[in-house]
């Protein structure tokens, strides 16, 4: 049986990609995958050349979108993620679903705190992948434990597979 592929933030896979060099692997992510997905690990920031360690970043609100900045050196990311996105989506066409890290400022799903603003945001990455596979299932770790929330995106990642 063929395995449906996933993409899934790199940091929930266990591997030391974050800003600080640690991880922050998952169980049920883990779990989750088990005999019947394949995971597709993306970390945007390493991928696009941030390293690690690395500054963290944070989002801006902006005049028509948020902007990602270093928080120590207030280095504008936010072209460099959107061109980073532009090729990654192309590369990412086998994918039936995303689970992704919750918060992040590349990846969370609308849950990444504006910096001195009291509304919420997409990561940039996260954006991106909705924009352009918006049919896709999508998910962070935080929503994964939540028994309805992890047993709808499994059937839609199904379907999509199909």
């Amino acid at each position: 049986m063929k395995k449906i592929k996933i993409g899934v933030s790199s940091c929930l896979l266990g591997e030391r990609v974050r800003y600080d060099g640690e991880c922050k692997r998952n169980q049920t992510v883990i779990d989750l995958l088990g005999q019947r997905f394949e995971a597709v690990p993306v970390c945007p920031e390493v991928e696009l050349g941030m390293g690690v360690p690395r500054e963290a970043v944070q989002l801006v609100a902006g005049d028509l979108a948020p902007y990602m900045v270093g928080i120590e050196s207030g280095k504008d990311w936010t072209q460099a993620m959107t061109d980073f996105s532009s090729q990654k989506l192309q590369a990412l066409t086998c994918l039936s679903g995303f689970i992704f890290k919750s918060r992040s400022p590349s990846c969370g799903t609308g849950n990444v705190p504006l910096h001195h603003e009291q509304e919420k945001s997409a990561g940039l990455f996260a954006q991106a992948f909705t924009k352009h596979f918006p049919a896709l299932p999508v998910i962070d770790e935080e929503q994964l434990q939540d028994e309805k929330a992890r047993e709808g995106f499994i059937a839609r990642v199904i379907e999509q597979g199909r």
